[in-house]
């Protein structure tokens, strides 16, 4: 009988202290264990159908089947993405709420300023910057044939011409203005509620010229509605071998991409983070990924939490002078 005391003594202390070290363990001790063990909602910070959208819903499935739970997608736009990112900075800590986002984001905090909701540099915690998209210079099919032709005309009647954006403070309104600005002469601001009412303006001779990526004006393009005047990169694109890049047929240097990189909550437990930071870099080596991934000229890019923080705070580097030279304003 004492034995058995003894050893109902002994199961009933191993029970407790299992339970008092469950109670004080670290939360990156339980995440490391168990996590993820229900589905994860990525917010997208921009509209259904949208450039942002269109490379977060391709990796979110490949994601799901790389962590077991289902990422659920989840579209929250507004404000340029400040919505979504607002509300994903103010979520729990747990890694079942993430971002996924575009390159406006590091645009934000210069747009907005005490108005952005949420603390750009400590409020998220940076988990993978995964792709790249260069910009390409377009122009109407009689207007500039080429990238310098282009550049004349602003230099020599600066103002008269125009370029259409999809609104005020994005990606195409920046990368425009910094074009003209760096081809030493001037262009008329044009905000549209998107890009392609702006393509369809700039077609009919309204505009003198566009940027955006090959994804949103891929159609023009194979329409012969449009000219491709030049690559915003620094190296052409396989998929208009033709095109030469703004810097060898300009001169000047002017490398814009638009990009995408995944976020947490700060404070989220660095195991989450990795375990999320490596299943997302799984997903982009994936054949049918990269294959997707090439016919829409977007460039995959592995990267560490590090890396992609430091891109981050890079990024809002470069833009912070820009915007505050433009004068841009959210809308």
């Amino acid at each position: 009988m004492p034995r058995i005391v003894g050893r109902r003594v002994v199961a009933a202390a191993a029970v407790m202290a299992t339970a008092v070290t469950a109670v004080f363990a670290s939360p990156e001790a339980i995440a490391q264990g168990t996590y993820p063990d229900k589905p994860i909602r990525m917010v997208i910070a921009f509209a259904a159908g949208g450039p942002t959208d269109v490379v977060g819903r391709l990796l979110a499935p490949r994601v799901s089947e790389i962590l077991g739970q289902q990422v659920v997608v989840e579209n929250k736009p507004g404000a340029t993405g400040n919505i979504g990112t607002a509300m994903v900075a103010d979520a729990k800590p747990d890694g079942y709420t993430i971002l996924f986002s575009a390159s406006t984001m590091a645009m934000a905090p210069a747009l907005y300023g005490k108005q952005l909701g949420y603390d750009p540099v400590n409020g998220l915690s940076a988990i993978a910057y995964v792709a790249s998209v260069p910009l390409i210079l377009l122009a109407p099919m009689d207007g500039a044939k080429s990238t310098p032709e282009l550049v004349g005309m602003l230099r020599k009647d600066p103002g008269k011409y125009s370029y259409a954006s999809s609104g005020n403070g994005g990606m195409i309104h920046l990368a425009s203005y910094l074009f003209a600005t760096r081809a030493g002469g001037d262009a008329l601001h044009v905000p549209y509620r998107g890009s392609a009412p702006g393509m369809v303006d700039m077609i009919a001779g309204r505009h003198g010229f566009q940027i955006d990526t090959l994804q949103s004006s891929k159609g023009f393009i194979d329409g012969g509605k449009v000219r491709v005047l030049g690559v915003a990169s620094d190296k052409r694109l396989k998929q208009l071998p033709d095109v030469p890049t703004i810097r060898e047929s300009a001169g000047f240097d002017y490398a814009i991409n638009t990009w995408y990189a995944v976020y947490a909550p700060a404070k989220t437990p660095r195991p989450i983070i990795d375990r999320l930071n490596a299943a997302f870099n799984q997903a982009l080596k994936q054949p049918d990924m990269v294959k997707k991934a090439d016919e829409l000229a977007i460039e995959l890019v592995e990267s560490t939490p590090e890396q992609a923080k430091k891109f981050y705070d890079e990024q809002m580097a470069f833009w912070d002078p820009i915007i505050k030279q433009s004068g841009a304003k959210p809308e």
